[in-house]
């Protein structure tokens, strides 16, 4: 398995969070994996075998590229053999901006025709030539050249990084002060820029630190984890949880250990963003 990241330029860190490379071997028969909730939408380009998303028992082969938005809930999807994935991860409150669309709901978006698709044949074959490095700079330099916007909302953008730096924390009062604006007019900006309102991004950031700690290490006393993001007290983190995962804190961190134990590095409950 490889794992590459690479940080976006200047122009871009308002809009994108970052850009990254997961390869993945998964054998000769279709095997499921989950893709977490978590703060980011991403925009995905796949190469190999078809990716399939497990919708309702139905499945459906996913194009490429194609949108993650903010997830509210586990989605699993279906892969085999080898399966490259280039991520483009992105700040919800700028990615319709970044893409010149308007906002949908979260959730996978299936059906987009968008100009970045032109990028999906060279960039498979740059990956067959090994040279991974050269994709990413590739999608970087399209953004660079297409982005017609520095995305300078001044407002919501103040309220990225609070709520960031917060952790997702923060009381929507906090994070609208630190954006030197009313709730009243951070909310409706948040809501016409993202789709989503600044609770539900917020607390799916808390979720994300809590899945990612417990993921790195699932010996964490999950009482002392609550109180540090934030959280009243462990029920109150295992509801939120379990809210965006289907399990609670303790169930998760009980199967992620004893998965790695298994599976060591074929673990491949993949978070989008995310080394494994």
């Amino acid at each position: 398995m490889q794992h590459l990241e690479l940080r976006p330029p200047d122009k871009l860190k308002n809009l994108i969070h970052g850009f990254w490379y997961l390869e993945k071997e998964f054998g000769q028969e279709p095997i499921a994996f989950e893709v977490l909730p978590d703060g980011n939408a991403e925009i995905i380009f796949y190469f190999g075998s078809e990716l399939t998303l497990k919708n309702d028992d139905q499945g459906q082969i996913m194009p490429s590229p194609f949108v993650v938005g903010l997830l509210g809930r586990t989605v699993n999807f279906y892969a085999k053999n080898r399966l490259k994935i280039i991520g483009i991860k992105c700040f919800p409150w700028a990615v319709y901006d970044l893409l010149g669309l308007q906002p949908v709901p979260g959730g996978v978006i299936s059906s987009i025709a968008h100009p970045i698709a032109s990028l999906q044949n060279e960039l498979g074959r740059i990956l067959d030539q090994g040279n991974i490095a050269q994709a990413l700079d590739m999608v970087k330099d399209w953004f660079l050249d297409n982005c017609t916007t520095s995305f300078s909302n001044s407002v919501l953008i103040k309220a990225g990084k609070a709520m960031q730096n917060g952790n997702g924390a923060l009381p929507v009062s906090a994070v609208a002060q630190a954006a030197h604006s009313t709730v009243r007019t951070l909310e409706r900006k948040f809501k016409a820029a993202s789709g989503h309102t600044v609770k539900d991004v917020s607390g799916l950031m808390r979720f994300e630190q809590a899945r990612d700690r417990l993921w790195g290490n699932p010996e964490l006393n999950i009482a002392g984890l609550a109180y540090e993001l934030g959280y009243a007290d462990q029920s109150h983190l295992n509801r939120e949880f379990k809210r965006y995962s289907g399990t609670t804190a303790a169930a998760f961190a009980k199967q992620t250990k004893a998965r790695k134990e298994r599976l060591g590095d074929d673990f491949v409950a993949i978070v989008l963003s995310s080394p494994i």
